[in-house]
């Protein structure tokens, strides 16, 4: 039978190394879930897999995207089912994803509701409401526009506020309406595993990860793509601090030390989006993880 395996779970929690081993023993290949990895000339701070890890194991949707190509998680749903029936079609019953995007995630086991493709010059008027008014504009356009999505949404993504101006725009009617939350049927098993590190373990992973990724250029890499900040690839942790860092606004400490802040945080996003989800097994890191994971998949 189609298997899907799901390694997910936290940022620095062992998620790249689990995949490789469960894709070696099970013979197949991995596709990436990540929103950033996608994305070319940023693998340090994306912390993407490295040319040996790559040439262990297959990986796509790695490195496959300019800095300013467009994508979602519609396009990436669709994309991916399409990339795992070729790797059925090729390596047997089972294929494995490896992320901890879990817009991405959910795209592929549940499906997302249809929504309109954002014309560009759509996608323009929105992210102007946000370069001339911040968040404060964001929020009284969702107040006239949408103000359901408004009542549920995070305040300071702005994100996801702008999208959600471009769905209204697009669509011409509020961008809650479009929302089923039904969950589509796939024609494949589905096993998602996570590996369950406590919050003190996985901080230290998280600072440690910080460091190694400092002594693996990151500060070069940021400057390279610093004079196209304005891109949305690069709105992420870790290049935000830098570009900080860069124009003068914090030093170079500060910044690395506001970068395992920053990842903590999402890291904290990330184990909420855990504890909502049973589906997911939690393997124990204090046992070998391997036989843990095929025990899941081949009981």
């Amino acid at each position: 039978m189609r298997t899907l395996v799901v390694v997910t779970g936290p940022t620095a929690s062992g998620k790249t190394g689990l995949a490789i081993e469960l894709a070696e023993s099970l013979g197949t290949e991995i596709v990436s879930a990540d929103s950033r990895q996608i994305y070319m000339d940023i693998p340090v701070v994306t912390a993407a897999p490295t040319a040996d890890e790559l040439a262990r194991v297959p990986h796509h949707f790695v490195g496959i995207l300019p800095l300013d190509a467009y994508y979602s998680a519609a396009l990436y749903e669709e994309q991916a089912l399409g990339r795992l029936d070729d790797i059925w079609a090729r390596c047997g019953d089972y294929a494995v994803v490896c992320g901890g995007s879990m817009m991405y995630i959910d795209a592929l086991v549940k499906g997302i509701d249809p929504l309109p493709t954002i014309s560009p010059e759509v996608r323009e008027r929105a992210l102007a409401i946000y370069t001339d008014g911040g968040l404060p504009a964001l929020h009284e356009t969702l107040r006239r526009l949408d103000p359901e999505y408004l009542a549920e949404a995070d305040p300071s993504n702005h994100r996801r506020l702008i999208h959600a101006i471009e769905i209204c725009m697009e669509a011409g009617v509020p961008a809650s309406t479009l929302r089923t939350g039904q969950t589509k049927e796939r024609p494949f098993r589905i096993i998602q595993m996570a590996i369950g590190h406590t919050r003190e373990v996985l901080f230290d992973r998280i600072n440690r990860r910080v460091g190694i990724m400092v002594g693996q250029g990151l500060e070069d890499e940021a400057r390279r793509v610093y004079p196209m900040r304005h891109l949305n690839s690069l709105n992420t942790v870790g290049l935000k601090e830098m570009f900080a860092y860069f124009d003068g606004t914090m030093d170079r400490d500060t910044s690395i030390a506001r970068i395992a802040k920053n990842t903590r945080v999402y890291a904290k996003k990330q184990m909420l989006w855990l504890s909502k989800n049973p589906v997911v097994n939690i393997l124990d890191p204090a046992r070998p993880l391997l036989p843990q994971a095929l025990g899941l998949i081949q009981p």
